[in-house]
């Protein structure tokens, strides 16, 4: 590895969406854990807090990096340890805190902070005052882990266990940034709850496995979204942003030179009549033209951004609450213009490679979350295959 020519290079990320409004949004006196698979060597760290989302301004009292004493795709204590003396401070133009208004990202200072290939990292942000807990997103997977504990825990070795939970909520964090060797580079996985789901974990671990991977997979994903459209309603205000809202914000991201877009299905299944919901009306139902439409803004942005456009084919829904034969006969249009598009550098059909054999509009056996809409583990494990197999071509 050539380390005498540098670049930072994003090496993990998050998408910012709106966290589920209940009445204890409001948290004080907490940190927030975060162990973070960081996939290449390098020297010097710089991490992206975010309130896009939020509706005021929220204040990250103090933020500390540290090398965990575990691997995160290991079995992962409660306690979430790290080791003391590599506890450093992550600052803000040299401050220890930073206050981001709504809407508003902070940039940290560069933190000097050698790093192995294929280690761990805890972040930790501690908040001491009532912050309202709005920028988040819900993501899952086997190095998706979060925790939070009661009191400022930013420089202990060791998380209290009589007061720490696990979560999977990742707030106001979004990007993390390494210098590092100008070979390696970053792709984005873009998308909905099955791209917050497990399959760009997976695919890190795939690339873990070559002993000569230059590459760093990174989730810009958040669940429940649209193509087209966005609530505005309370009641569905976590199903976050329109492409138009996200995309711009989400894409640019340093180091990275392709995206995989793997999205759609939602603005294809919610749509049920005011009859039914008064926030799902029929006349949210796109096209198959007026999706495509979407999808072509989506390509047009990346490739100003200078990124090659992989999509994936949206998966079966057969067995779905809302599934009917039109959504389907949709879903295949949408799935026969990937399959061919000229606009984009690749298509991954993750539909074929997990739709059955006998009724192709559903799951093939054990690839079904239960849900007729989510993968099973084994179903993300595929995915994660299906897709490395063509970013190597």
């Amino acid at each position: 590895m050539n380390m005498n020519n540098k670049n930072w290079v994003s090496v993990w990320g998050n998408a910012v969406s709106i966290a589920e409004h209940h009445p204890e949004a409001y948290a004080k006196y907490i940190t927030l854990r975060y162990p973070v698979y960081i996939p290449f060597a390098g020297d010097t760290l710089r991490f992206t807090f975010d309130n896009y989302c939020g509706s005021e301004a929220v204040t990250v009292t103090r933020a500390t990096v540290s090398a965990a004493t575990s691997p995160v795709y290991e079995k992962m204590p409660l306690t979430c340890p790290c080791k003391k003396e590599t506890i450093c401070d992550i600052t803000f133009s040299k401050n220890e805190s930073v206050t981001m208004e709504a809407h508003q990202t902070a940039v940290s200072d560069p933190v000097s902070f050698p790093v192995k290939k294929g280690m761990t990292l805890t972040v930790s942000l501690y908040f001491a005052d009532f912050t309202l807990m709005q920028s988040a997103v819900l993501v899952t997977g086997p190095l998706s882990k979060g925790f939070f504990s009661l009191g400022d825990q930013t420089h202990a070795d060791a998380l209290p266990m009589d007061t720490t939970k696990t979560t999977n909520w990742f707030y106001f964090l979004s990007n993390i940034e390494l210098m590092t060797a100008e070979e390696n580079h970053t792709v984005i996985c873009y998308g909905d709850s099955i791209t917050a789901g497990a399959w760009p974990d997976y695919l890190t671990l795939l690339a873990r496995q070559n002993p000569d991977n230059h590459t760093a997979f990174i989730r810009r994903a958040t669940s429940g979204s649209r193509v087209l459209r966005q609530y505005e309603c309370i009641t569905y205000d976590s199903y976050g942003l329109k492409g138009t809202n996200r995309f711009p914000h989400e894409i640019p991201t340093t180091g990275a030179d392709t995206v995989i877009i793997q999205q759609g299905i939602n603005d294809i299944i919610h749509p049920v009549g005011i009859e039914t919901n008064p926030f799902r009306p029929m006349s949210d139902l796109p096209t198959a033209k007026e999706l495509i439409d979407g999808y072509r803004y989506y390509i047009e942005e990346a490739k100003k951004s200078h990124l090659k456009v992989y999509m994936g084919t949206l998966l079966p829904i057969f067995g779905w609450r809302t599934y009917a034969t039109f959504r389907d006969d949709l879903r295949n249009e949408v799935n026969a213009w990937i399959r061919s598009a000229k606009e984009i550098d690749g298509c991954i059909d993750f539909d074929l490679a997990l739709r059955g054999s006998e009724n192709p509009s559903a799951f093939r056996e054990g690839f079904d979350s239960g849900d007729h809409l989510h993968p099973s583990s084994k179903s993300y494990q595929a995915m994660a295959e299906c897709a490395y197999e063509v970013l190597q071509r």
